[in-house]
């Protein structure tokens, strides 16, 4: 009787596992293509089997990785045997869809300052490193890895021709790739792209955003302000008036009379809807705070408080009304909210309080400035030092 030879095929793509530190196995896929390597990292875990329990989980788990694992290999196949992929979208451009992102903020909030430049940096610097086109059937881990090699030594290139460092600063690396990231979820989104190559990066090798000083005011500074004439009222009340509240520039210039209420005490309190986030609060306004925003008799409802121009021209009026009052600080409007900050914590205002007022999401946010109060506290006890010497 003869018997029939098994023939073993070679798979292309292989289970894996690497051990973590907790004693759990990362489940990976192990890919080996025209002599090319490239992992996939499933998110899958094996835990160690202490009980029946875990075995069967583990059975399962392993199930779900084969599954994944065989569709890929179909996937693969498919490919080589010139089948045409569902996603008509393959073989469109990643210039010209970061560009029309850019655009879409540009329409929606007429900013070109905001997440439109970012997009529009990120499309120049995609431009540098591969070229005007780049089909997304390229955008792959290899070329997400070497993009983020590319910023390492990438010029800056600065859209508004401005004189700064010749290379990419650490933060500027940082939104660069985070940006790309977003672009390519977005498309993972809007079924261009099976999967966003950027979740297969390991942390490690993700650049890092570099702590960066946050500029404010002290209260002398402050008091030296109200002193000194700024050639439009409104950005100098608007300014206080954040000092004291840590209202962003976005929603200062937007709140109108209607926003304010008096709260259970007879206080005054602001309602409204932050731009950023679109997360409604409610933030109480000191009398003090008042003082800044006088309603005149023949205002409406309706009637923003504050009448300001775009940040991008306010700023150039406030760093002049600061220089006047003799302050040598970089001072920009959104330095207002860092002093609204170190000031509440240097009055010993509880930090998960001054985190409500800010609007934080986190409260680990408002603990940087907690940290500078405390170095500023610091150097003021260090100062005595040697003073009876």
């Amino acid at each position: 009787m003869k018997t029939t030879k098994q023939l073993h095929v070679k798979e292309p793509i292989k289970i894996r596992f690497k051990d973590l530190s907790d004693g759990n196995k990362s489940i990976y896929l192990d890919y080996y293509l025209n002599g090319k390597r490239k992992y996939e990292f499933l998110k899958l875990y094996l835990i160690p089997e202490k009980t029946k329990e875990d075995r069967a989980k583990n059975e399962t788990t392993l199930q779900l990785a084969k599954a994944v694992q065989a569709k890929r290999i179909v996937d693969l196949q498919n490919e080589e045997h010139g089948f045409k992929s569902k996603n008509k979208l393959s073989k469109a451009n990643l210039i010209d869809y970061v560009n029309k992102i850019a655009d879409k903020h540009l329409a929606k909030t007429g900013n070109k300052h905001g997440e439109y430049y970012n997009f529009k940096s990120l499309a120049l610097h995609l431009t540098i490193y591969k070229g005007e086109k780049i089909p997304f059937s390229k955008v792959d881990e290899d070329f997400a890895k070497g993009f983020i090699e590319y910023l390492e030594t990438a010029k800056n290139q600065n859209l508004h021709k401005t004189k700064k460092n010749p290379y990419l600063s650490q933060n500027t690396k940082n939104k660069l790739y985070k940006k790309l990231n977003t672009a390519l979820k977005q498309a993972v989104r809007e079924k261009i792209i099976p999967e966003n190559p950027m979740d297969y990066i390991d942390n490690d090798d993700k650049p890092k955003a570099k702590a960066g000083t946050r500029e404010y005011l002290t209260i002398e500074e402050v008091k030296q302000l109200i002193k000194t004439d700024c050639k439009n009222i409104d950005v100098k009340n608007a300014f206080l008036f954040c000092c004291l509240t840590g209202l962003r520039f976005s929603d200062v210039s937007r709140i109108t009379w209607e926003n304010f209420n008096k709260n259970n005490s007879g206080g005054n309190e602001l309602r409204f809807k932050m731009k950023k986030g679109g997360k409604e609060i409610v933030v109480q306004v000191s009398d003090e705070a008042m003082k800044f925003a006088p309603r005149p008799d023949d205002e409406q409802p309706t009637d923003r408080i504050f009448k300001l121009s775009k940040n991008e021209i306010v700023n150039p009026i406030l760093s002049e009304w600061v220089k006047s009052a003799g302050i040598t600080k970089n001072i920009t409007f959104h330095c207002a909210r860092h002093t609204a900050a170190t000031l509440n914590l240097s009055l010993g205002t509880p930090i998960a309080v001054v985190s409500k007022l800010l609007g934080h999401s986190k409260i680990a946010t408002t603990q940087i400035y907690a940290q500078i109060v405390d170095e500023a506290q610091r150097q003021a006890v260090d100062k005595q030092n040697g003073i009876f010497e």
